[in-house]
C-alpha cells in the first residue's frame, strides 16, 4: 500500500473502460448539412443577380462580390451564429460551406464586417422585395384564421425591444421596457408568421412614430404576395386613427386595442352593465362584453367599439371593500363579428410574441453584431428577415414531408408550424459525410440519422421550384 497525500492507492485498482473511444479520421464531414436548403432557396429568388451590384455602393476592386458577402451572412444566421467572427471556422478546409450556398470564396471576418458597414441600409428595400418574392413563390401555404365573418389572413404588427445594454452602439437608447437597446417594428403574415416587413428603430422612438407609413408599405408588400382579405392587429400603443386603412385599401380590416387615455374607466361600467352581455366567470368576478357605436359621451364613432368590462369583488380569497374594474376596448372594422370573437381574435395577436422570441433567441439576434453603425445593424436585421422566412419555409415543408413510419414518436404531433429552433436542431445541424467523385459531390447521412429521408425530400422539392426571372 502506498500513501500519497490523503489518498490510498492499492494494487487492486479497477480500471474503468470507456464505452466509446474518440478517433480522428480523414473523412470530410459537414456539420451543417442543412445549408444546402438555404442555397436552394436563394437560387429560387436569384439572390446573386439581385445583389451583384448595389446602387450607391462603390468598392474598389472587390475580390468577393457583394452577393457572396450577403449570402455568407445569411448562412451564419441560419445556423444561429450572427457574428462576424463566426465566419472564420468556415474558411479552413470547409469547401462544403462555399458549395452549399453557392459562393466563390468565403470572406474573412474583417472583410465581412467592413463590407456590411460599406453597404449599410442601401440594400434594405431590395432585401424586402426579395423577401416578398420568397414568401410568394416558396411558402407551401399561408394559412388564414376562420371566423364567422369569413376567412382572413392575420397581419400582426408589433414593436419588440432588443436589449443591447452596456454597449455604445449607434441608436441604442432607453426603451419602453426599461432597458437600453433598439425598438424595431415587425409585420407577420398568416398563422405561420411569415415576416413581410420590418424597420430598425432607436430604442427611445415611440411605437406610433412613422407607423402609418410603415403600415402602408407593409400592405403594399402583402398585396404582392396575396389579394385575400387581411385582418390587421395592433396593440394599444398604436391606437390612432392614422392607422386606419383608407377606403382605397380593399379587403383590409383591422382590430386595434384602444388606449383609454383620459377616459374614466368607471364611465364604462354602467353602459356595459346595461347594454353588454354578462359572461360566465368564477365566483366573485363578473364580466360583460358588448359593442357600441358611440363613445362614453354619446358621440358617433368612425368604427364600432368592442368592450369587455370585468368586475372583481374578491381577490386572493378576500372580499374587497370596493370592487375593482378592468376595462378593455377595441376598434374593429369587421362589423359582422360578434364581440366575444373579436376579443378572441385580438388575444391571438399575442402569438406574434413567439415570432419575436424566435428571432431574438433561436436566431440569437437580440444583440445585433455591428458595434458602431446603425445602418449596418439595419442591414443585418433585413438579412435576418430573409433568413427567418427561409427557415420557416423549410419547417413548413418538413411538416408536409414528415412520415410517421420514419420518425416514430419524434415530433409527429399535429402542429401548425415548427419553431425555428426545431428546424435548426433537426434539419440545419445535421452531420453528413462529404464525398466527391470526379466533378460530382455527394452528401451521405448514414443509417443512424432519423431525419435523412425527410431532408432529401425537402431538398428535392426545393430544387423543383422554378427560378424567378
Amino acid at each position: 500500500m502506498v500513501l500519497i497525500g490523503h489518498q490510498t492507492l492499492t494494487s487492486e485498482v479497477k480500471i474503468l473502460r470507456r464505452p466509446i473511444t474518440i478517433k480522428h479520421e480523414m473523412e470530410k464531414l459537414a456539420s451543417h448539412s442543412g445549408l444546402i436548403n438555404i442555397g436552394a432557396l436563394l437560387d429560387v429568388i436569384n439572390f446573386k443577380s439581385r445583389f451583384e451590384t448595389i446602387p450607391g455602393v462603390h468598392c474598389v476592386d472587390p475580390k468577393i462580390p457583394h452577393a457572396d458577402i450577403l449570402t455568407s451572412m445569411i448562412a451564419l444566421m441560419s445556423i444561429g451564429k450572427p457574428d462576424f467572427d463566426a465566419i472564420e471556422i468556415f474558411r479552413q478546409k470547409q469547401d462544403f460551406f462555399n458549395k452549399a450556398i453557392g459562393i466563390r470564396a468565403c470572406p474573412s471576418s474583417p472583410t465581412l464586417r467592413q463590407r456590411i458597414d460599406l453597404i449599410g441600409n442601401r440594400a434594405d428595400p431590395a432585401m424586402k422585395d426579395a423577401g416578398t418574392d420568397l414568401v410568394r413563390s416558396c411558402a407551401p401555404a399561408i394559412s388564414p384564421i376562420h371566423t364567422s365573418g369569413g376567412d382572413f389572413l392575420p397581419l400582426d404588427l408589433d414593436v419588440s425591444p432588443f436589449d443591447n445594454s452596456k454597449t455604445q452602439k449607434q441608436g441604442v437608447s432607453r426603451t419602453y421596457k426599461g432597458v437600453d437597446g433598439f425598438a424595431p417594428i415587425f409585420a407577420y403574415l398568416g398563422t405561420e408568421g411569415y415576416l413581410v416587413n420590418l424597420e430598425l428603430r432607436e430604442g427611445k422612438q415611440h411605437c406610433q412614430k412613422n407607423t402609418p407609413a410603415f403600415i402602408n408599405s407593409t400592405l403594399e408588400y402583402v398585396r404582392k404576395i396575396t389579394d385575400r382579405p387581411v385582418l390587421m392587429r395592433l396593440d394599444s400603443g398604436n391606437d390612432s386613427q392614422d392607422n386606419f386603412p383608407d377606403a382605397s385599401r380593399s379587403n383590409v380590416h383591422f382590430i386595434i386595442k384602444r388606449n383609454l387615455r383620459r377616459e374614466s374607466p368607471r364611465a364604462w361600467v354602467d353602459p356595459a352593465k346595461k347594454t353588454g352581455v354578462q359572461q360566465q366567470s368564477r365566483p366573485g368576478k363578473r364580466v360583460w362584453i358588448g359593442k357600441t357605436v358611440v363613445d362614453i359621451n354619446g358621440n358617433p364613432l368612425p368604427y364600432p367599439i368592442i368592450f369587455e368590462v370585468a368586475e372583481r369583488q374578491t381577490k386572493k380569497g378576500r372580499v374587497l371593500l370596493f370592487p375593482e374594474y378592468r376595462i378593455d376596448t377595441y376598434w374593429c372594422s369587421v362589423e359582422q363579428l360578434p364581440p366575444d370573437e373579436v376579443i378572441r381574435l385580438y388575444h391571438d395577436h399575442g402569438t406574434s410574441e413567439q415570432f419575436h422570441a424566435e428571432l431574438k433567441s433561436d436566431m440569437a439576434l437580440e444583440r445585433l453584431p455591428s458595434g458602431r453603425c446603425f445602418a449596418s445593424n439595419s442591414l443585418i436585421l433585413h438579412l435576418a428577415m430573409l433568413t427567418y422566412n427561409m427557415l420557416r419555409i423549410i419547417g413548413q415543408i418538413s411538416l408536409e414531408e414528415s412520415d410517421p413510419n420514419e420518425l416514430p414518436g419524434i415530433r409527429n404531433k399535429k402542429v401548425l408550424r415548427r419553431r425555428i429552433r426545431t428546424v435548426m436542431q433537426d434539419l440545419m445541424y445535421m452531420a453528413g459525410r462529404l464525398v466527391t467523385r470526379g466533378r460530382q459531390w455527394y452528401l451521405s447521412f448514414g443509417q443512424l440519422n432519423p431525419f435523412s429521408q425527410m431532408m432529401e425530400r425537402i431538398y428535392d422539392r426545393l430544387n423543383l421550384l422554378p427560378a424567378m426571372k
